[in-house]
């Protein structure tokens, strides 16, 4: 069985006693960085060495891993914080898991864009989640391709550049297009911001940049 098991994005409560059972119970953690998840599993009593698991090594062993599997081995996957293959690896093991008949096991847990997209006040019926924007071939084509979209749009963003795609989010969506961002989701200094591009991105040139975002675009009325 492999087991996709979501851990804390900020506060180590968020952990999920069947994550923490699943974990104990695993003969081989799989994790995005082992410096990372080092400290999490020693938290939570988890007495295991974790393997390497991200996106520069993930083809090369994905053939070992499903050959572990065939053996009858729980094998959960962990991400740095999150559910993994949501903007981290992952899904190239799921899909490879799946095509050779073996059983996947997802369990509920943290997700940064759900609380940033419920805390947004923006429709949650519909909405489209972009992750990540391309950093350079294809970004200009994307953001086009968005203008005229009537559902909320959910995006990821790092603190190098934030400033950056909020200003051309105000050249491609309008500087007046309501828009929600949140940072640090679940930690001590967690904030939401709200307004328009236009003002979001006054408040964040003139406030300290820290933290992993989530922006939440209000559709094109």
């Amino acid at each position: 069985m492999l087991y996709i098991v979501p851990t804390p994005v900020g506060n180590l409560e968020d952990m999920t006693f069947r994550a923490i059972r699943i974990l104990k119970e695993a003969d081989i953690i799989l994790a995005e960085d082992t410096r990372t998840s080092a400290p999490l599993l020693k938290y939570f009593g988890i007495d295991k060495k974790a393997y390497a698991h991200h996106q520069h090594n993930e083809h090369k062993a994905l053939n070992e891993i499903i050959r572990f599997l065939k053996e009858g081995k729980k094998v959960a996957l962990i991400s740095d914080a999150g559910t993994p293959a949501i903007s981290d690896p992952g899904f190239l093991l799921v899909r490879e898991a799946i095509k050779n008949g073996l059983e996947v096991s997802c369990l509920p847990g943290a997700t940064a864009f759900v609380p940033a997209l419920v805390n947004s006040g923006l429709p949650t019926d519909s909405f489209v989640f972009e992750g990540f924007l391309p950093i350079k071939k294809g970004r200009q084509t994307k953001l086009k391709s968005l203008i005229d979209e009537e559902r909320t749009t959910i995006f990821y963003e790092s603190p190098h550049r934030i400033l950056k795609t909020l200003e051309e989010f105000s050249i491609y969506f309008g500087k007046d297009r309501f828009i929600s961002v949140s940072r640090e989701i679940s930690k001590i200094y967690e904030e939401n911001v709200r307004g328009t591009i236009e003002t979001v991105l006054t408040h964040f040139k003139n406030n300290p940049i820290k933290g992993e975002f989530v922006i939440c675009v209000a559709g094109k009325s």
